[in-house]
């Protein structure tokens, strides 16, 4: 006779974001990161995208009774152990999930998604102010990119000397700890996480690979994965950190455009 094992539930993480048609980012990039960090992960649609490598030809909201019902939904029977945020388009959207987030025990990684990688923004200007006023403060985590940092703060960093000024200026507006990206200075890219008190610098190699759609998604949902299964933050954003760092290294050309990194680098 055979005797079957009992299956332990692994942890469970939710993504709050638009979908990509092209795989690359968004949801489909959320769940793969998920499934690769060894959690189960869950999904609450606020955007669908027409995306491919090109650009993003155009993007629709969900309404927002759609949104409220799908976080009811997951978060009422199943749970989660973290949550992360990604593109969510408009001020109605924010304050939706905000509201629910805010008085959810779990942590939470707010990805603040301003434009794609092609430069399409997927933020309605008028859902900046609703984004630092009502989704940072219940923020555990905030992963701005530099363009990101300045829109929500003003504050340019031209080199890695202004890392830490524009933590701070984040930290300013509510989340517990900022990790600000700066891939995008010259030089090896350093990231900065800081609560404030403690600060923690996170170096990695500039890979010549041009196949990087999904950064940004693929950092933020190992960071909640990581925080679900127990990782403190620092923890959370090194392991993080290494993965997405494998992941750019092995992207690949997909379409005409810029391709995506790969999720599944560790098993090819």
């Amino acid at each position: 006779m055979t005797v079957s094992t009992p299956q332990r539930t692994p942890a469970r993480v939710l993504t709050v974001a638009g979908s990509d048609s092209g795989g690359g980012a968004g949801i489909q990039a959320d769940l793969k990161t998920m499934l690769a960090m060894g959690v189960h992960g869950m999904s609450v649609i606020a955007a669908v995208t027409a995306q491919n490598s090109l650009g993003v030809q155009g993007y629709w909201e969900l309404p927002p009774e759609a949104v409220r019902a799908q976080l009811d939904s997951v978060l009422g029977d199943i749970g989660a152990q973290a949550v992360k945020t990604g593109m969510l388009a408009s001020p109605v959207l924010v304050e939706i999930v905000a509201e629910v987030l805010g008085s959810y025990a779990a942590p939470v990684v707010v990805d603040p998604v301003g434009v794609s990688k092609h430069g399409d923004s997927l933020l309605a200007a008028e859902a900046v102010e609703t984004v630092r006023r009502r989704l940072l403060p219940v923020a555990t985590v905030v992963t701005p990119n530099l363009w990101e940092v300045e829109q929500l703060t003003s504050v340019k960093v031209e080199d890695e000397s202004g890392l830490r000024a524009a933590a701070d200026a984040v930290l300013a507006l509510g989340p517990t700890w900022a990790l600000i990206k700066g891939g995008h200075l010259p030089g090896a890219p350093v990231d900065l996480l800081t609560d404030g008190t403690s600060e923690y610098r996170f170096a990695a190699e500039r890979l010549d690979n041009r196949h990087t759609h999904g950064t940004g998604c693929t950092l933020a949902s190992a960071i909640a994965s990581r925080l679900a299964q127990g990782d403190d933050v620092p923890t959370a954003v090194g392991a993080a950190k290494e993965y997405v760092t494998g992941a750019i290294a092995h992207g690949f050309p997909l379409g005409a455009g810029i391709g995506p990194v790969d999720h599944a680098w560790r098993w090819r």
